[in-house]
C-alpha cells in the first residue's frame, strides 16, 4: 500500500512539469520578393533605368541571328552603330545607324506599368517615310532585363495599307545588360528572328544626328 501511494506522488508531481512545457515556435515564413503584380511598374523603371549609364554613348553592334535571311539586305556589310541620345524622364530615344542610313529611331516611351515602342523613320530631308511611327506596347510589366512589343492595332492598319502583311503579327523585343550588351529582336510567328546585339563595354565615335533630329 504504501508504495503504491509513493507511485501515485511520482506520478501527481510529473503532471505540472509536462503541463508547464511551452509548445515548440512556429517558423516565421521567409519573406516574399515582390512579384511584377506587387512592383508595378517597377520592372520598366528598372529596365529605362539601365540605359542612364550609357546615355550619349554609341556602341558597336553585330548581327546574331537573321532566320530566314532576307533576300535583298539592308544591313549586309554595314557597320551598325546604335547611340542612346535622349535620356528624357517622359521618353529614351535611340537611333539605330545601318552605315550611311540615319533613318530609322527607337522610341521608348512609358506609360504605367506598361511600355511603348515605336520605330520613327526618316527621309534624309527630315520628312516622314510612309512607313513610320509603328511598334506596340508591352502586354505585361517585363523584366528590368526585357522587355516585349506585340503590334498594335495602329500598325496593323498600316502595315496592311502598305502591303506589308508579313510585319501584322510582329512581336519586338529589347534585352540589356548594363555595361554588357543590347539587343534589338523582330521575331513573327512564322518563323522569323532577327536579332542584332551591340557592345556596351567598349563606345565607339557618336554618330551624326538621325535623320530629322537636328
Amino acid at each position: 500500500m504504501k508504495s503504491r501511494t509513493h507511485l501515485l506522488l511520482a506520478l501527481a508531481a510529473s503532471l505540472p512539469l509536462f503541463a508547464c512545457d511551452p509548445p515548440a515556435p512556429k517558423p516565421v515564413p521567409a519573406p516574399v520578393p515582390p512579384t511584377e503584380t506587387d512592383s508595378g511598374d517597377l520592372p520598366v523603371a528598372e529596365f529605362l533605368a539601365a540605359f542612364s549609364g550609357h546615355c550619349g554613348q554609341a556602341y558597336a553592334g553585330r548581327i546574331i541571328v537573321d532566320q530566314p535571311p532576307a533576300e535583298e539586305d539592308p544591313f549586309a556589310g554595314k557597320p551598325l552603330v546604335m547611340h542612346v541620345r535622349e535620356c528624357g524622364s517622359s521618353v529614351l530615344k535611340i537611333p539605330f545607324h545601318v552605315g550611311d542610313d540615319h533613318s530609322r529611331t527607337w522610341v521608348l516611351t512609358p506609360s504605367g506599368a506598361r511600355l511603348e515602342l515605336k520605330h520613327d523613320h526618316r527621309h534624309a530631308d527630315g520628312s516622314e517615310d510612309a512607313v513610320t511611327q509603328y511598334g506596340g506596347t508591352t502586354a505585361s510589366a517585363g523584366t528590368a532585363m526585357r522587355q516585349e512589343f506585340p503590334v498594335d492595332a495602329e500598325s496593323i492598319e498600316m502595315f496592311a495599307r502598305e502591303g506589308l502583311t508579313a510585319s501584322m503579327s510582329n512581336v519586338w523585343a529589347m534585352e540589356i545588360e548594363p555595361g554588357v550588351r543590347f539587343m534589338y529582336e523582330l521575331a513573327r510567328p512564322g518563323g522569323r528572328l532577327f536579332q542584332v546585339e551591340f557592345d556596351l563595354r567598349t563606345p565607339v565615335a557618336t554618330p551624326p544626328a538621325p535623320w530629322g533630329h537636328d
